[in-house]
C-alpha cells in the first residue's frame, strides 16, 4: 500500500506543478495512472482521480495566485501570455458568465491557461474561484482518469493501456488545438477584420 500511495504522491506532484508550467502533459498522467491502476490496483482507481484533482486544483491556485499579484507583467515574463486579442474575449466572457466559464475551461485543450490568467486581470474574487475551480479540476481528473480506464481494460498488459491512454489523449489534444486555431485564423480572415474596424 505504501507503494500506491507514493505513487498517488507523484500523481499529484506531477499535475500541480503541470498546471503551473503548461507543458506537462497532465491529463496523459492521470490518465496513464488510471490504466496502470486498472490492471494493478482497480480500488485505487478513485485514489488516481483525487490524487489527479488535488494536484489540478493547488496548481491552479498557486498560478492564479501569481496572476493575481505579478499582473500581466510576470504572466507575460513566464511566457503564459500569448494572445492578447483571444484574452480579451475570454475577459468578456467571464464577466457575463463566470463560474460556467471556469467549469468548463479545464476541459477545452488550450482553454484553461487563457481563463485563469483573464481570471486573475479582470479580478474575480478567490471565493468565486475556488468554488468554481473545485468541482473543474475533479470533472477533468474524472474524464482523463476514464479515457485512462478505457484503454486500460482494452489492454492485456498495463503498458499497453499506459501507451494507448497518452497517445489517445495525444491525439485529443492536437485535434482540438487544430480545430480551435482553424477556427481562430477563420474568424480573423480579411473580410472579417475589415468588417470589424
Amino acid at each position: 500500500m505504501i507503494e500506491e500511495l507514493a505513487a498517488l504522491g507523484w500523481l499529484l506532484l506531477v499535475v500541480a506543478f503541470g498546471a503551473i508550467v503548461p507543458v506537462v502533459p497532465t491529463g496523459a498522467a492521470v490518465s496513464g495512472a488510471a490504466a496502470l491502476a486498472f490492471h494493478e490496483h482497480p480500488l485505487t482507481i478513485g485514489l488516481v482521480v483525487a490524487a489527479g484533482a488535488a494536484g489540478a486544483y493547488a496548481g491552479d491556485l498557486v498560478m492564479y495566485a501569481m496572476c493575481r499579484f505579478g499582473g500581466e507583467q510576470l504572466a507575460r515574463r513566464l511566457r503564459w501570455l500569448r494572445d492578447d486579442e483571444h484574452l480579451t474575449g475570454v475577459k468578456d466572457r467571464l464577466k457575463q458568465k463566470q463560474v460556467p466559464v471556469l467549469l468548463v475551461s479545464r476541459l477545452i485543450p488550450g482553454g484553461r491557461v487563457p481563463v485563469l490568467l483573464a481570471a486573475a486581470f479582470v479580478g474575480i474574487s478567490w471565493r468565486t474561484f475556488v468554488v468554481a475551480n473545485l468541482p473543474a479540476c475533479a470533472l477533468w481528473s474524472g474524464v482523463y482518469a476514464t479515457i485512462g480506464l478505457a484503454g486500460g481494460s482494452i489492454f492485456p498488459e498495463p503498458w499497453q493501456g499506459v501507451v494507448a491512454a497518452v497517445i489517445v489523449i495525444l491525439i485529443v489534444n492536437q485535434t482540438l488545438t487544430w480545430f480551435q486555431k482553424r477556427r481562430t485564423r477563420a474568424g480573423t480572415t480579411p473580410s472579417t477584420s475589415g468588417a470589424s474596424g
